[in-house]
């Protein structure tokens, strides 16, 4: 015995999704602010450099570089994505792998981070590992500064 569900009820219903034609498409794009990857980056690094002058002048010396060096673990691989996703991104022919290269470029991202990371030990004496993790909490918070107040290459339209 097989129950049918009724979608009489439903059948009448307009869809929830219409889509938008190019000219209304066309005026979204233009009323949604645009993000530079690049003033992305730039915040990055002054609130970096923010954060470690904040530890030097709690924990000491020592901790301002290591939270110094837990911002450049995030903002170094994040410019070598910025650039390796950029370069080639508007060209019609390069469409097909977009998706492969934005990948392929957040993995090199992740290994030098994490190769960043391995190494700090040896390239910062006296390494303070929670002021290092500070540094690189902070800044990768920096995405969500940006995008919450707008601050990034918003276009002003009509």
């Amino acid at each position: 015995m097989k129950h049918q569900a009724h979608e009489t009820e439903f059948e009448d219903e307009e869809p929830q999704i219409k889509p938008l034609t190019p000219e209304e498409a066309q005026a979204w794009r233009q009323r949604q602010p645009r993000m530079s990857m690049w003033r992305v980056l730039a915040a990055q690094v002054v609130v970096g450099a923010l954060c470690a002058v904040v530890a030097a002048l709690v924990a000491g010396r020592e901790a301002g570089w290591s939270a110094a060096y837990g911002a450049l673990a995030i903002v170094v691989p994040a410019a070598l994505f910025a650039r390796g996703v950029a370069r080639n991104s508007g060209r019609a022919g390069y469409a097909s792998g977009a998706i492969a290269r934005l990948f392929a470029w957040e993995f090199v991202k992740l290994v030098l981070c994490i190769a960043m990371l391995a190494a700090a030990p040896v390239l910062v004496p006296n390494l303070h590992w929670l002021a290092l993790l500070a540094g690189m909490v902070v800044t990768m918070k920096t995405y969500w500064l940006v995008l919450v107040t707008g601050r990034a290459s918003v276009r002003k339209t009509d």
